[in-house]
């Protein structure tokens, strides 16, 4: 027997808010999932930490997806989050134009800005991620790309009519069906990959919890991925702290 359609998906799903409550999926907040560079990452992501690991790859012609890249995928979490609370239908097929997103995730909207969110969306459907996060005691393991695809609608002058994106069914249920946490507009203004990911790393941690929250250095530089000697890791979070 096929399987029952899902009530709450449609088969295109159109975002269009803008001023919109942001929200990221709290699985992505504390793996090291991207690059925290904006330069090129070929070299693997890989994170074992004895119950769950994770692996990230990419053609080396186009590289890791980065933290900044991610942007993208915050914005979906919290378009998908608002329809939901309104009781809409949702889908990992979403469309929408191009000037919308920008403008939510505090960029500008000029043709390079354009041409900067193509090649972050050329870079999300290239990374591969493979983990057993969500899979724990049921041997399961999950492999997919950050985006399926994504495409763009000309009009004959050749300006842009909108872009459709398909999210991966790991990231769509865990926005669904999972836990996703209320982050600042201000993140977005967060220059210094390092700092981005370790602002979300102590979001989904530290919560309103009263006895507080601790890393050690050395776990954080496993968690975060880093490219970095661990020395001159632990003098940015150093740096991060002081400002």
């Amino acid at each position: 027997m096929p399987p029952r359609p899902d009530p709450r998906q449609a088969d295109l799903f159109f975002a269009y808010l803008v001023d919109l409550p942001l929200r990221d999926q709290a699985d992505t907040m504390t793996m090291p999932v991207f690059s925290l560079g904006k330069g090129k990452r070929t070299k693997p992501i890989t994170y074992d930490n004895g119950k769950v690991w994770i692996e990230v790859t990419a053609p080396p012609e186009i590289g890791i997806a980065t933290v900044y890249d991610f942007d993208v995928l915050i914005w979906a979490a919290s378009q998908i989050n608002a329809a939901k609370e309104a009781g809409l239908a949702t889908s990992q097929s979403m469309r929408f134009m191009p000037y919308d997103l920008l403008r939510a995730i505090k960029r500008r909207t000029s043709g390079r800005d354009y041409d900067r969110l193509r090649a972050a969306l050329d870079r999300l459907r290239a990374t591969t991620v493979r983990t057993n996060l969500r899979g724990l005691g049921k041997r399961q393991t999950a492999t997919f790309g950050w985006l399926e695809r994504w495409t763009e609608t000309f009009d004959a002058k050749g300006r842009t009519r909108g872009m459709t994106i398909d999210l991966p069914r790991w990231f769509y249920d865990g926005v669904v069906d999972g836990t996703v946490l209320a982050i600042p507009p201000a993140y977005f203004k967060i220059t210094s990959g390092t700092a981005r990911w370790l602002y979300r790393v102590m979001r989904r941690h530290a919560g309103r919890q009263t006895g507080g929250w601790t890393f050690s250095f050395k776990t954080l530089y496993g968690k975060s991925g880093s490219r970095q000697r661990f020395s001159d890791f632990a003098r940015d979070l150093r740096r991060i702290a002081a400002a």
